[in-house]
């Protein structure tokens, strides 16, 4: 059994049992054995169990939300808005099944047409920083396209996926169709990793993890999706809205915790305008409402552990600039932090802090901007904020990275493709182009000419 922490109170919630390597691999057995008659369910009925099961999600918003700032310290508002993103991108690829085109291909003495056909089974990770919405980000387009899923949630954030699945069987989903099963990483996910009916991983974690998954998955030739950690720059130049830049900057990275993989963690500031934004900068941060998750009012929660607190505490130094403010006592408070960094190697511009950390540094024309945004491994995400249209394309094109956000913070939406470069992971997310990722193209010749 796992013990489940809340990270705003230090409390036990609840206990889950940890799945063992048999029970995993007897959950993959069950679901390659249900697989021929999911994907031959019609594609229209395919269709309207997926949008029972969005329409069971939104009957249970108001109890997804509250497991989720028990188990995860989420903000009631968060929460909320992660439980309508997996019913969201659920009505989204609801209408994937009646679409999976295939094409004709013309071609002498015949006719050619091709198929998108399911993989088969496919092994979801789930990371704990967002533990609903990256979940159905895989689950979705992967029964959609009429594979079957066999779910693990992160060890320390199992409760909203356990519900989730909960959801789906009451939504009429076969059991065997997707199917949750929490434990540790190096059992279940090992073994999504070795067993060879599993035919894809998607893995959402950090770099170092997503490398070991991608090896593993390498000696059976099996396909992955990785979405890894970020080091995204905010990078504002000085003919930008300056008070409409600094007044957003702390929710570009402090939402969540900082613990967002898309947070805007490195702000690079032209140098004409760098005192004056630090001045505007100070005021926004003071103005973030740390506190209980489950207040109304509240804008940054707990981060998820001790260890990871203990984690986030290492980066601190004596660049601190300012901080903002968190509550005392029971919970694993963090203040909001801005750093100025001493060099550009300093281990918090490098590395991926994943807290409410974020370092402040001066550039000097968009060429230097593009040299500071690129220097990192990773590719992510990432903000530019201009009031020059073609500065704002320029640099847009010149930026390492896979989703990029102008005079916004903005990375995800379900219907546009999401993912990275770099060391930032492997493969999209979301939008149309998930779909390509849970189908394989069947090439088919007909040959129509007498002999």
């Amino acid at each position: 059994m796992t013990e489940v922490i809340n990270p705003a109170t230090e409390q036990v919630v609840a206990t889950v049992p940890a799945t063992s390597a048999a029970d995993t691999d007897a959950a993959i057995e069950r679901a390659h054995r249900a697989l021929p008659a999911w994907r031959a369910v019609a594609p229209g009925d395919r269709a309207r169990l997926l949008r029972r099961f969005a329409d069971a999600v939104d009957s249970d918003v108001d109890n997804l939300a509250a497991l989720e700032v028990a188990n995860s310290g989420h903000t009631i508002g968060n929460a909320r808005w992660e439980v309508g993103n997996v019913r969201d991108v659920l009505h989204y690829y609801a209408a994937a099944p009646e679409r999976l085109f295939g094409r004709q291909i013309p071609v002498p003495g015949g006719v050619n047409i091709t198929f998108a056909e399911p993989l088969g089974v496919v092994g979801v990770i789930v990371p704990w920083n967002f533990p609903m919405p990256i979940a159905g980000w895989g689950f979705a387009p992967a029964l959609a396209a009429g594979n079957t899923v066999v779910l693990k949630p992160a060890e320390l954030t199992p409760m909203t996926a356990v519900r989730l699945g909960e959801l789906a069987r009451e939504a009429g989903l076969p059991a065997d169709v997707f199917q949750v099963v929490p434990g540790k990483g190096s059992v279940v996910g090992q073994r999504f990793v070795e067993n060879p009916l599993v035919r894809k991983v998607v893995f959402t974690g950090s770099t170092e993890v997503g490398r070991q998954i991608m090896a593993g998955c390498a000696a059976q030739v099996k396909r992955v999706t990785l979405e890894l950690g970020g080091k995204n720059a905010n990078v504002v130049f000085a003919d930008a809205d300056l008070e409409a830049a600094a007044a957003s900057a702390p929710y570009g990275v402090f939402d969540n915790a900082g613990q967002d993989c898309c947070a805007r963690s490195r702000i690079l500031v032209q140098r004409s305008v760098f005192d004056r934004f630090l001045e505007l900068l100070e005021p926004a941060v003071h103005g973030v409402v740390v506190g209980d998750p489950a207040d109304e009012q509240t804008e940054m929660g707990p981060l998820i552990s001790a260890s990871h607190r203990a984690s986030v505490e290492s980066y601190m130094d004596e660049t601190v600039a300012f901080r903002g403010s968190a509550p005392a006592g029971p919970g694993f408070w963090f203040p909001p932090t801005v750093l100025l960094p001493r060099t550009p190697t300093d281990r918090a511009v490098v590395e991926e802090v994943f807290g409410p950390v974020v370092t402040v540094q001066a550039f000097d024309d968009e060429a230097d901007a593009l040299r500071l945004a690129n220097d990192t491994e990773f590719g992510l995400s990432g903000s530019i904020w201009t009031r020059d249209v073609g500065r704002a394309m320029r640099v847009a094109r010149g930026v390492e990275a896979g989703n990029l956000s102008v005079n916004s913070h903005s990375s995800v939406r379900y219907w546009t493709p999401f993912g990275g470069v770099k060391q930032s992971g492997l493969g999209r997310e979301l939008g149309p182009d998930a779909l390509d990722a849970f189908t394989e193209t069947k090439n088919v010749f007909i040959a129509t000419e007498g002999e």
